[in-house]
């Protein structure tokens, strides 16, 4: 029997322009625990917030978890359902086509985070009546709106 702690941890991650400002934000469900955490940058682009936003949903996990992941993101998503991520690793972070992949220390970061909990990725729509996809899509939509505001005064 597997007596890991079960988490369920929504994402999301959002631009305004690409690059531009961006935010990024989770929700961890543990038991009847709720914890929402977000975050952002003044330049960067929506991958790297995607990707952000699950490496800090992560981060916060104190003891190795069954993580159950919900993301709109299929650059995120696909990249451990499909397999890529293991082949870019053992290629030496390239793609297939020899060149470096996008955001490797992310994804670096990201694959290390995963192996320390018993990860299972899930594809979400965006934009839709995903109640927690949404949460996570104003939370990081605010946060680009926090950066837009601050750089303006």
């Amino acid at each position: 029997m597997n007596d890991r702690k079960r988490v369920i941890l929504y994402t999301d991650g959002a631009c305004s322009g690409n690059p531009g400002a961006g935010g990024w934000a989770a929700v961890l469900f543990y038991g009847e625990y709720q914890r929402e955490i977000s975050g952002g940058e003044a330049e960067t682009t929506n991958n790297r917030m995607e990707l952000t936003a699950v490496i800090e949903g992560l981060r916060r996990l104190k003891f190795s978890c069954l993580v159950e992941i919900y993301s709109d993101s299929a650059y995120v998503v696909n990249a451990f359902a499909e397999g890529w991520i293991y082949h870019w690793e053992r290629e030496g972070w390239n793609k297939a086509d020899g060149k470096p992949v996008l955001n490797a220390d992310l994804w670096k970061e990201l694959l290390g985070l995963t192996r320390l909990h018993e990860v299972t990725f899930h594809k979400v729509k965006g934009h839709s009546d995903n109640e927690w996809n949404n949460r996570c899509d104003s939370l990081a939509r605010s946060e680009i709106s926090r950066l837009q505001k601050s750089e303006t005064e």
